[in-house]
């Protein structure tokens, strides 16, 4: 299973020729993406025209769709944090480490396009989508 994070999406939606973003239209096996509350919140928030926020809805949710944060979950993502924080580290955003979280407790791929993210492959195993070993398309 694959989730696709907001920074993904949010090129998708408003048409960036990025290479995940074009690897999420051309390429994805739609069957394993997981779509999940924040990055439902986060992408979903951002639209302006009520008609673009309702296609964007209905297509999120069409794909595979889990609650992301929990007490368990909140508590992993602060260990996480913290352990980055010792090697010097600090993710910008808590909200990464949420999803970072999340994908490696259910042991999925992460496609993304945020630095954020780096560490928490480096340091914790996060697993993400490496493009160079996948067909991608312009």
């Amino acid at each position: 299973m694959m989730v696709v994070d907001s920074s993904v999406w949010i090129d998708f939606f408003n048409g960036r020729q990025t290479p995940q973003s074009v690897y999420l239209r051309d390429s994805a096996d739609r069957p394993q993406i997981v779509v999940g509350d924040l990055i439902l919140c986060e992408v979903l928030q951002g639209f302006r025209q009520e008609k673009d926020f309702h296609a964007s809805r209905e297509l999120l949710l069409s794909f595979h769709y889990r609650d992301m944060v929990g007490q368990s979950l909140a508590l992993e993502a602060a260990r996480h944090y913290r352990a980055l924080r010792a090697r010097g580290i600090t993710v910008r955003k808590t909200i990464d480490v949420l999803i970072g979280t999340f994908c490696l407790i259910n042991d999925f791929e992460l496609l993304h396009d945020d630095r954020d993210f780096d560490p928490m492959e480096t340091h914790l195993g996060l697993r993400v989508v490496r493009l160079d070993d996948r067909d991608t398309h312009s």
